[in-house]
């Protein structure tokens, strides 16, 4: 790989079992959040592309509260 992506987690948190971290990052000159889900052995990208944390935060969680393998 000629030029790596390496996440600039900003925020990390655990919620609901899982740990959700927020990865800043710029696109065409703007500045983009990614929400993260780690759980058990798996890894999912949820937004690829939110314009603020606060947007980031609420999709990641409420992707988490959807999924029944998640209740407590």
């Amino acid at each position: 790989m000629i030029d790596p992506h390496y996440p600039h987690i900003v925020i990390a948190f655990d919620y609901r079992n899982c740990r959700v971290e927020v990865e800043k990052d710029s696109f065409q000159g703007e500045e983009i959040y990614s929400v993260w889900v780690n759980y058990g052995f798996q890894c999912v990208v949820l937004t690829p592309c939110c314009y603020s944390k606060t947007e980031a935060i609420r999709k990641g969680k409420h992707w988490i509260d959807s999924q029944l393998i998640f209740d407590e």
